[in-house]
């Protein structure tokens, strides 16, 4: 999809310090008008399937729940403290990039169940739908990266011919930037809730310390507890609506 949309190579180089590697392609215009005119109405039409289904609703009601002073105390956050009542998103609570310049409602729930916790998710992703209109309506024309040599990977095609381009690539690949001696932690809200980065620099080239914050680890945390007393079958529906991403789990 990626090689469809930017009609290049593959890379994970499209976003990067300074801008972008290359700018969007007709295709990518083609493809993404595409989907905004026909995923709202097969989005719909999953979630009228879901929402109301007697069937899905008795299997995902009061399996799993979690109170908001419970969700708060074990350090839950995004979508899994959103069902239980509490509003607090990343995003609103502690803006970053642009998302002061977009109209979006943040989804919360009542019983922190499972069927709160797939409502919630349901509306996000008609949020995130209009956080996209939005975003495609104000793309800006023009560059698509600042005039920033230091921080701004050159032309691959310059590396390969141009010695002063081919030092400015191993420059910042190798990390050759000192930082400044202190310490930041800085969050985003991730789909599964807030992704921390916890750096503490000694005024080297590598940090001293790093840290993750990932909710996914602390969601587990309390999956013993929301369990406790239940069916295996509610255990099973429980750990799906978490949306528990095994590679976080480890220390």
């Amino acid at each position: 999809m990626y090689e469809q949309i930017c009609g290049a190579r593959m890379t994970t180089n499209m976003g990067r310090i300074g801008g972008f590697e290359r700018d969007f392609t007709p295709k990518f215009h083609e493809l993404l008008q595409n989907f905004l005119k026909k995923f709202p109405k097969v989005w719909g039409e999953f979630c009228t399937l879901n929402e109301r289904n007697r069937i899905f609703m008795d299997r995902c009601i009061n399996a799993g729940p979690i109170s908001a002073e419970r969700a708060l105390s074990y350090g839950f956050t995004g979508p899994n403290l959103r069902a239980s009542g509490v509003d607090y998103d990343v995003r609103v609570a502690q803006p970053y990039a642009s998302y002061d310049d977009f109209d979006f409602i943040i989804p919360v729930g009542t019983s922190g169940d499972t069927y709160d916790r797939f409502m919630v998710r349901q509306q996000e992703v008609w949020e995130s739908l209009k956080i996209i209109e939005q975003a495609y309506k104000n793309l800006p024309e023009g560059d698509f990266h600042a005039d920033v040599p230091e921080f701004y990977l050159p032309e691959k095609a310059d590396v390969y011919t141009k010695m002063e381009a081919l030092i400015y690539h191993f420059k910042i690949v190798m990390g050759e930037t000192d930082v400044p001696v202190g310490e930041v932690y800085h969050c985003v809200e991730g789909g599964n809730g807030e992704l921390g980065f916890y750096l503490v620099s000694d005024g080297g080239r590598s940090p001293y310390r790093l840290h993750f914050r990932r909710p996914c680890f602390i969601y587990y945390q309390a999956y013993p507890e929301m369990i406790k007393g239940a069916m295996i079958s509610d255990a099973i529906v429980t750990m799906c609506s978490m949306n528990i991403i095994a590679g976080e789990l480890d220390a």
